[in-house]
Order: structure tokens, then C-alpha cells, then sequence
């Protein structure tokens, strides 16, 4: 099993997309690892070599990934929150934060709410 920066690369997967199972590491830097690396991109994870894992480890090392690229973007959040930012702002209510709209489509952000009204017209009060 190759483990690369703490994360366990699925055997299954083709190299191309087990490398982007490691946070930082999108298709296009996927590729341009492994055209430097100089590794077949339709290998199979559990096909490559320890040399070749090796390899891989080094020139993922020399990007920002995993727990290093996660604290930074916690920290530039954070900094936005101090200065008193309107996206700091967004980001602490919890909504989103780059102009998208709230009134529809923003269920995954704010939580499954749905709230239905009512046909506008109250009951009438029952005689006893």
C-alpha cells in the first residue's frame, strides 16, 4: 500500500487520481507530478514500485499539502474574521461567502432548512 504525506493511496485507482486523494493535489498537479516523476498516469497505485514511491514522496514534499495547507487556509480565515472583513463576517454566520444568493440554494451551507408557509388563512376558532 503506498502512503504518501500520512495518506493512504486506494490500490485500486489509477495513479493520476490517487494522488488527488491527498489534500492539496488536483488533476492538473496530478499530472504534472507524475510527467516529472516521469511515471505512466494509467499505472495502477498497487503496480508502482518503492523507488517510484520514494520519488513521489520527495516532489509531493516540495508542495504545500495536507495538515500545512489546511492550518493556512484556517489562518487566512481567521485573519479575515479580525480585521473585520464582510467575508469574515459571512464566514463566522456561516453563510456563503462569494456573492452567491441566500434565498434559494444555499441548503448545504446553512443545513437542510425548509421552511413552508401556510395557505395565510388561520382557523376558525372553534365554538364549545
Amino acid at each position: 500500500m503506498a502512503r504518501i504525506v500520512g495518506v493512504n493511496l486506494p490500490p485500486q485507482k489509477r495513479i493520476e487520481i490517487g494522488l488527488t486523494y491527498i489534500f492539496g493535489i488536483g488533476r492538473s498537479r496530478s499530472n504534472k507530478i507524475l510527467e516529472k516523476v516521469k511515471i505512466n498516469k494509467d499505472k495502477k497505485v498497487k503496480d508502482l514500485s518503492v523507488e517510484e514511491i520514494e520519488e513521489l514522496r520527495k516532489v509531493v514534499d516540495s508542495y504545500r499539502t495536507e495538515g500545512v495547507l489546511k492550518r493556512d487556509v484556517r489562518n487566512d480565515i481567521k485573519r479575515l474574521k479580525d480585521i473585520g472583513s464582510y467575508r469574515g463576517s459571512r464566514h463566522s454566520k456561516r453563510l456563503p461567502v462569494r456573492g452567491q444568493r441566500t434565498k434559494t440554494n444555499s441548503r448545504t451551507i446553512r443545513g437542510n432548512i425548509r421552511k413552508t408557509a401556510g395557505s395565510g388563512r388561520r382557523p376558525a376558532a372553534k365554538k364549545t
